[in-house]
Order: structure tokens, then C-alpha cells, then sequence
């Protein structure tokens, strides 16, 4: 679709995890619209020598962390061989600690796959079987209910899910809430018996944090793709001139992202009879159309580094110790590979990314509606003063922006020790990734609206014809919600054209008629 990610998530069924590194489009293809997962014959072996390596560990009674010994002021404190299964049991019941309310579907089905491939990678130690029966879980489409509230970036929501492997706990089954041990019988399915380290496989490492971040990156890609979009029809709406995205002016700032949104603003605007009549409208625009090039660029640009990062951070190894093989035997190595620093500055820099975007978004809106500035109907209602028209929606683009605002405070530069000191900073990066999550979701919104008005204007200008991409989006977008005439319930109508937006199908009419846009 575009250079940043390559493909829909919709359109994979299959992701087979083996030699090459997984996607970010088939992880959200897998976590949000439930592909189903395979392991490839490389997988099985190479998690299979892992196992092997620290079965021989254990019964050489190596001392390794988490694994022949306790945990925080216990870490030097030997485990005994027989005492393994159950040091590892108790990770998992007495981690599971996280409250409140409990997390999506595809952020519990993310941390999953998260740990097939982080787990996965032969470096772990972790069995096979347990592997298999995560697998299971996502094929058969049973989630555990997982507590959302109370992670510093690992251990206390991992654990809700590594309970399910073991029988205990809760899952969802077709929308309902049943126990571990049922919802695994109705699916002919047997829970496990945690070997060494395995509880600490499940519990410890980046899973929750680079899951959350790897669906907020997708999801930032796609919406900054479509503000360009957006952003090109409010132009052409308020007769904004078409100069101020001339490729001379945007060579002369050295920033590929900016040349790319001025790029796709003249290829939106394309045959637009609009554009082409307000070229000399006005000296200059306002800040929020002049300067959307500028604006969307530096935002795009956070984006994709931030991309870069995460996508690193899925490829990674975010567990400890790790198991390095060396011939027939190998080493344990004790470090911080679990600390999810990397995923949380990004995911800070995606909330602000985003929110940036959504500033000037509800500026343009604002714009739209309001008469004195844009030479339409107060509120773009065809007969004001009876009719309220989309005066409310402004303030829940304006709503939207403020709560992004406050979900940009960057988190990960927080941190309280814990584990009596022994976790002396933490990476409270589970904060920033959940931040940037919601964030993502009230973009999409902040972005529904300016398309909801920004179609509206259209309409109620001077009649002169849009751009054929822009007609063949309004064309879509009046198949689903009519023109408003007369006050209704524009609640729904912001949900219908939020639904067209980011399943798809407008980029796939832009695609059709202008090709790809850049990122």
C-alpha cells in the first residue's frame, strides 16, 4: 500500500512463523482479524534445542537466574531440580496481579503472538508444547481475560495469560466469560505443566509492550496516510490555493516527508475545477491549509522512524536470561533485554505524532464550520438557526485533541523502583505503549470528522467540480451517509464514515484513480 507498510492486514489468513521475520501486517492480521497461525519445521527445531539446552542446565543445577534460583533478594538462593515446576507455577499465580477493566481482544491476542515470536526465536528455553498451545488458543479464538491496570512494562498481564496455559483463570469464548478449564475442554484442548523457566518466559520480556506498540504503529501509518487525503479535500473545500504545495517551495526544505504530502495534495487535487479557479483566491491561507505539507511531514517523519524502531523490537529477543547455544552444549546469560525502553519512547513519539496530526486536523474542521471564515452556512447546515448542523461535532474533534494532548505526556521518562530495589528504574513503558494506543483510536475519529465535513462543504459550495478522486470518495462516502439536510443523528454518521476509512476501501478508491499515495 505504501512504502512504510506493504499490505492490508484484512487480506492475510495465513502467518507462518519460521525463517523470515514476521511482518507488521501479519502480526496485526493475526492479533485484530484473526488469521491463523502455523509453525514451519525451522521453528519446531530450533525451539526444541532450546529446550533441550536448559533441561541440561537444570540437571547440572547451573545457577541461573529464574531458573535454579529465586527472584530480588532471593536471586542467589538456590532451587533445587525437584522444586522447578513449582517455582515456575508460582511465578505465574503470584504475577497475575494486574486489576480493572480488561484489555481488547487483539491487545490479549498481540501479547500472545508476541511471545510465539519473541519465544520462538530458540533463545528461551521454553518447550514446544507451550508454544503449541498459545497457537492453539489464537486459532481456536479463545482470549484470556486479562486485567489491563498495573504494569510497570512486563509480569502482572502476562501472567493473567500464562495462567490459561495451566488451567487457571479466566477466557472469553464466543463473547462470553467462562473458566480456563472449560473454555480449553470445549476445544478439546489440555492445559500444561510448566517446565523450568517457562513461567518466567511467559511473564518476563517486551511482549506486552512491543505487541501494543506494533498495533499503534499500524494504525498511525494508515491514518497519517489518509490525512493527506483528507487534508487535500478540505483544501479544495475552503478554495484554498493549490501554490502553496508547489514542488520548488518543498525542494527547498531537506525533508522527503514534506515533499511527499505536497506530492499527494496535487495528485488528490488532480483535474479539480475548484483548484484550478482559486490558484489567485487569496495572497496565502491560513496556517492549517498553507502549512499542511510542513505539518503532516514532520508528523509522518515520527512515524516512521518510530515504525523502524518497533519493527526492530518485533525481530528482537526481549527475554532473560537468554540461552546461547555453543556446539552440544551452550551459556546462560543473565542482562536486561526484558527492559521495554525501546518500544516506549516510540510510542511516546507516536502519541505526539498523532496528536500533531489531530491539531491541525480539528483546526481545518473548525474552519469548515465556521462562517465568518470559511463563506459557507454557519455550521455547514443548509438552513442555519433551526438547524444545528455539525456545531457539536467541532467540539468533539476539539474533546478528542484535548484527551490526546493529555495521553502525549511522555511516560516512559517515569519510573518507581520496585522488587526491593533490585528494579531500581523501571521502564514504565507499558504506559506509554497504552497511551499511544488510545491515542490511535481518537485520531481515527478527530479524522472521520473533518471527512464528514469536509464532504458537506463540498456540497454546499459554488458548485464548481471536485477532483475525480474527490467525487469518486463522495460518491462512497454518500452511499453510506446521505447529505444533511436537516438536523439528525450524526453520532452514527461519524461511526459509518470512521468504519470507511480505516477498512480500506478509500484508500482503495484513491489507489484506483491516482495510485498509491506516498509516505
Amino acid at each position: 500500500m505504501i512504502n512504510t507498510l506493504t499490505k492490508n492486514a484484512q487480506e492475510i489468513s495465513l502467518v507462518t512463523l519460521g525463517s523470515d521475520p514476521i511482518t507488521i501486517e501479519e502480526f496485526v492480521a493475526v492479533a485484530r482479524y484473526r488469521a491463523r497461525i502455523e509453525f514451519s519445521a525451522e521453528y519446531d527445531g530450533r525451539v526444541r534445542r532450546s529446550r533441550t539446552l536448559i533441561e541440561k542446565f537444570l540437571q547440572e543445577n547451573r545457577l541461573i537466574y529464574g531458573v535454579t534460583t529465586g527472584f530480588g533478594d532471593n536471586v542467589t538462593e538456590v532451587i533445587a531440580p525437584e522444586d522447578a515446576e513449582a517455582l515456575q507455577r508460582n511465578i505465574v499465580l503470584s504475577h497475575a496481579v494486574s486489576v480493572g477493566q480488561p484489555l481488547p481482544e487483539e491487545i490479549v491476542r498481540g501479547v500472545q503472538l508476541m511471545m510465539l515470536v519473541g519465544l520462538g526465536q530458540g533463545f528461551s528455553g521454553i518447550s514446544i508444547g507451550t508454544l503449541a498451545l498459545i497457537r492453539d488458543l489464537l486459532n481456536h479464538n479463545i482470549t484470556p481475560y486479562v486485567p489491563g491496570d498495573g504494569s510497570v512494562g512486563y509480569l502482572a498481564v502476562e501472567a493473567h495469560m500464562a495462567m490459561v496455559l495451566i488451567g487457571e483463570g479466566r477466557v472469553w469464548v464466543a463473547g462470553e466469560v467462562v473458566s480456563s478449564a472449560d473454555g480449553l475442554r470445549a476445544a478439546n484442548l489440555e492445559p500444561v505443566a510448566l517446565g523450568c523457566k517457562e513461567g518466567l518466559c511467559l511473564t518476563n520480556g517486551t511482549h506486552s509492550v512491543t505487541a501494543i506498540a506494533v498495533l499503534t504503529a499500524y494504525d498511525a501509518v494508515r491514518a497519517a496516510t489518509v490525512s493527506d487525503l483528507i487534508a487535500a479535500m478540505s483544501l479544495e473545500a475552503l478554495k484554498g490555493t493549490i501554490k502553496a504545495f508547489d514542488p520548488r517551495l518543498h525542494a527547498m526544505k531537506k525533508h522527503p516527508e514534506q515533499q511527499a504530502v505536497a506530492a499527494n495534495v496535487r495528485k488528490v487535487l488532480a483535474g479539480s475545477a475548484e483548484t484550478e479557479a482559486r490558484a489567485d483566491y487569496r495572497v496565502q491561507d491560513t496556517y492549517s491549509l498553507r502549512g499542511i505539507p510542513q505539518i503532516h511531514g514532520a508528523a509522518k517523519r515520527a512515524i516512521k522512524d518510530a515504525v523502524a524502531v518497533i519493527r526492530d523490537e518485533l525481530h528482537s529477543v526481549g527475554d532473560n536470561p537468554v540461552i546461547i547455544p555453543e556446539g552440544q552444549d551452550g551459556t546462560a546469560l543473565m542482562g536486561a533485554n526484558f527492559d521495554s525502553t525501546f518500544a516506549g519512547l516510540q510510542s511516546d513519539l507516536l502519541s505526539m505524532a498523532m496528536t500533531v496530526i489531530a491539531k491541525v486536523s480539528e483546526r481545518r474542521t473548525d474552519r469548515m464550520l465556521n462562517s465568518a471564515f470559511s463563506e459557507l452556512p454557519a455550521f455547514l447546515a443548509p438552513n442555519p438557526g433551526l438547524n444545528n448542523g455539525y456545531m457539536i461535532a467541532q467540539y468533539t474533534a476539539a474533546a478528542l485533541y484535548m484527551e490526546m494532548k493529555a495521553l502525549s505526556l511522555p511516560a516512559s521518562i517515569d519510573s518507581v523502583p520496585t522488587s526491593a530495589n533490585q528494579e531500581d528504574p523501571v521502564s514504565n513503558a507499558y504506559l506509554a505503549a497504552m497511551q499511544a494506543y488510545t491515542a490511535a483510536g481518537k485520531l481515527r475519529y478527530v479524522l472521520a470528522i473533518e471527512l464528514m465535513c469536509a464532504v458537506q462543504a463540498s456540497e454546499l459550495g459554488d458548485g464548481l467540480a471536485s477532483s475525480p478522486v474527490v467525487q469518486a470518495i463522495q460518491a462512497a462516502i454518500r452511499k453510506e451517509v446521505p447529505t444533511a439536510v436537516s438536523d439528525r443523528f450524526f453520532g452514527d454518521d461519524i461511526e459509518r464514515i470512521e468504519r470507511l476509512l480505516f477498512d480500506g476501501q478509500i484508500l482503495r478508491i484513491v489507489e484506483e484513480n491516482v495510485g498509491e499515495l506516498a509516505f
